[in-house]
C-alpha cells in the first residue's frame, strides 16, 4: 500500500511540476511579449503631440517607455543605444541587468537591429529570458534596443521550492501512513498471524488447538470456518483412530482363531482336519462380511453414495417383504402402508431395511411377528418426513445399548460376537444420513424392538 502511495506520488508530483513548468515558460513568454506590444503602441504615437510635445528622439521614447512600464518580480530592462547602456529600471527594480557585463555584451551585440529578438540567454549569473526590441526613428545617429529580461533561474528556483514543499508534504503522508497503516494492519490481520501460529502446532496427535475469534468482522467469520474446520478435523482423525483399533481387534480374534486351530489340527486325523477346515472357512466368511461392511462405510462419505430417485414407497414396501421373508421363519406382515412418491434411493433403502429386518430375525424366536410398514408424518416447520420402520418380537435391548449399538462394532449385552460383523446397524445409520435422515430405535427387554429410519420427504429436483 505504501509503495502504490509512493509511485501516486511521484506520477502526480511529477506530472503536476512539469504543467507548472510549462505554464511558467508561457507565462513568462507572455509577460515579454505583452511588453513589446506595450512599447509598439507607444512608438506608434511618437508624432501625436498629445503624448509627445516635442519632437520625439530614440532616447527619449526609450526613457518614456522605461517610465510607464513596471517590471514584475524577477523582471529587469535596460535600454541599449550605440552598443551601450543608455538607462536603467528605476532602483525599485530587484533584477538589475546592467550590472551583468556578459547579458549587457549580448543585448548591445547579439541582438538585430530590424527584428525583435527572444530567446533565453545563459550568462555565469543566471539563465535569463530576453526580448530585444529595436527601435528605429528617422534621426537617431545609431542602434538603439528596449531589452525586457526575466530571471529564468530565479524563476525555476521559486518553483522548485513550491515542489520541494509537495515533497515534504508527502514524506510527512508517507510516514504517517506507514505509522497508521502498520498499527491497523497489525491488529486486523492478527486472526491470521494466530491462525499461522495455530496451524503451525497442529500435529496428527493434537489436533485441540484452536483460534480465539476476536470481532465480527470477515476474519472473525474465518477464524470461526477454521475452527469448525478443524473440528471437523479432530472428529475425522478421531473416528478413524477409533476405527484402525477396532478394525484391528475384530480381524485379529478371527485370524488367532484360525491360526490356533490349524496349529492344533492333527494332519492325519481326517474329522480333525474337516473341523479345523469348517471353523476357518466360517472365520474367513465372517472376515469377508466385515471387509464389505468396512468398504460400505468407507463409501458412505462419498456423495455418490446414494442415487436418489422418484421412487414409489408402497411398491418398495411390497417388494421388501417378498425379500425379507427367506429371511427366517416368522410371521411377515405390513403394519402400514403408503402409496407416495419420495425421492430416495431404493437399492440403498432396501439395504438399510433388509439390514433391520436381519437383525429382528436374528434375536426373535421362529414363529415371531415382524412387522414392516411405511407412514408420513409431518413436523412442526411444515415439512414432511417419510417413516420406514421394523417391529420385533424378539429379545429387545437394554436401554444403556440403545444409542452405542449405532456405533461401529457397537453391540448390545445381550449379543455375541460370532453373530456380526458389529457394523450393520452403523452402515444404516449411514444410509439415513445420506439421505439427511436419521434412525433409531424404541425397545423394551423380552417385548422386542422398532427401529425406525426418517427421511425428509423431498418431490424430484428439491434442493438437499
Amino acid at each position: 500500500m505504501l509503495g502504490l502511495i509512493t509511485i501516486a506520488f511521484i506520477v502526480t508530483g511529477s506530472v503536476v511540476y512539469l504543467l507548472q513548468l510549462s505554464s511558467m515558460d508561457a507565462r513568462i513568454d507572455d509577460s515579454l511579449k505583452r511588453s513589446v506590444e506595450e512599447f509598439r503602441v507607444l512608438a506608434a504615437r511618437h508624432s501625436d503631440p498629445t503624448v509627445f510635445p516635442e519632437q520625439v528622439t530614440a532616447e527619449v521614447l526609450l526613457y518614456t517607455a522605461m517610465q510607464q512600464t513596471l517590471p514584475a518580480n524577477h523582471e529587469g530592462m535596460l535600454s541599449i543605444v550605440n552598443g551601450k547602456v543608455r538607462w536603467t529600471a528605476p532602483e525599485v527594480v530587484d533584477l538589475r541587468l546592467e550590472n551583468d557585463p556578459e547579458f549587457v555584451a549580448w543585448a548591445a551585440s547579439g541582438t538585430s537591429r530590424t527584428d525583435v529578438v527572444m530567446q533565453s540567454v545563459p550568462t555565469a549569473t543566471t539563465t535569463y529570458r530576453a526580448v530585444s526590441v529595436p527601435v528605429a526613428l528617422g534621426d537617431q545617429a545609431g542602434p538603439a534596443h528596449l531589452v525586457f529580461a526575466y530571471d529564468y533561474t530565479a524563476e525555476k528556483r521559486a518553483l522548485n521550492q513550491g515542489f520541494l514543499m509537495y515533497l515534504l508534504v508527502g514524506l510527512l503522508v508517507l510516514l504517517t501512513a506507514g505509522v497508521v497503516g502498520w498499527m491497523l494492519v497489525g491488529r486486523i490481520l492478527r486472526p491470521v498471524a494466530l491462525l499461522r501460529d495455530t496451524a503451525r502446532q497442529i500435529s496428527e496427535s493434537d489436533l485441540a488447538q484452536r483460534i480465539e475469534v476476536v470481532g465480527r468482522d470477515d476474519l472473525a467469520e474465518l477464524t470461526a470456518t477454521v475452527n469448525a474446520m478443524l473440528d471437523r478435523l479432530e472428529n475425522a482423525m478421531t473416528s478413524q483412530r477409533q476405527l484402525l483399533d477396532d478394525v484391528g481387534h475384530e480381524l485379529r480374534t478371527p485370524v488367532t482363531i484360525i491360526q490356533g486351530h490349524l496349529e492344533l489340527m492333527d494332519p492325519l486325523d481326517p474329522g480333525d482336519v474337516n473341523q479345523s477346515r469348517d471353523i476357518a472357512l466360517a472365520e474367513l466368511d465372517r472376515m469377508s462380511f466385515l471387509i464389505n461392511d468396512l468398504v460400505t462405510l468407507a463409501k458412505s462419505n462419498r456423495i455418490d453414495f446414494v442415487h436418489p430417485a422418484p421412487t414409489n414407497v408402497g411398491t418398495l414396501l411390497d417388494d421388501l417383504l417378498d425379500t425379507a421373508r427367506p429371511l427366517g421363519e416368522r410371521a411377515w406382515k405390513v403394519g402400514h402402508r403408503n402409496e407416495a412418491v419420495a425421492l430416495l434411493d431404493p437399492q440403498r433403502i432396501t439395504q438399510a431395511m433388509l439390514q433391520l429386518c436381519s437383525n429382528a430375525v436374528k434375536f426373535s424366536a421362529p414363529g415371531t411377528t415382524i412387522t414392516l410398514g411405511t407412514n408420513i408424518n409431518g413436523t412442526a416447520d411444515g415439512k414432511r418426513k417419510l417413516r420406514l420402520w421394523v417391529r420385533d418380537e424378539g429379545i429387545g435391548i437394554a436401554p444403556e445399548d440403545q444409542e452405542r449399538i449405532f456405533e461401529r462394532f457397537g453391540r448390545g449385552h445381550n449379543s455375541k460376537r460370532t453373530e456380526g460383523s458389529g457394523l450393520g446397524l452403523n452402515i444404516v445409520a449411514a444410509i439415513a444420513a445420506a439421505h439427511h435422515g436419521t434412525v433409531g430405535v424404541s425397545s423394551d427387554p423380552g417385548l422386542g424392538s422398532t427401529f425406525v429410519m426418517e427421511i425428509p420427504l423431498r418431490a424430484e429436483g428439491e434442493d438437499h
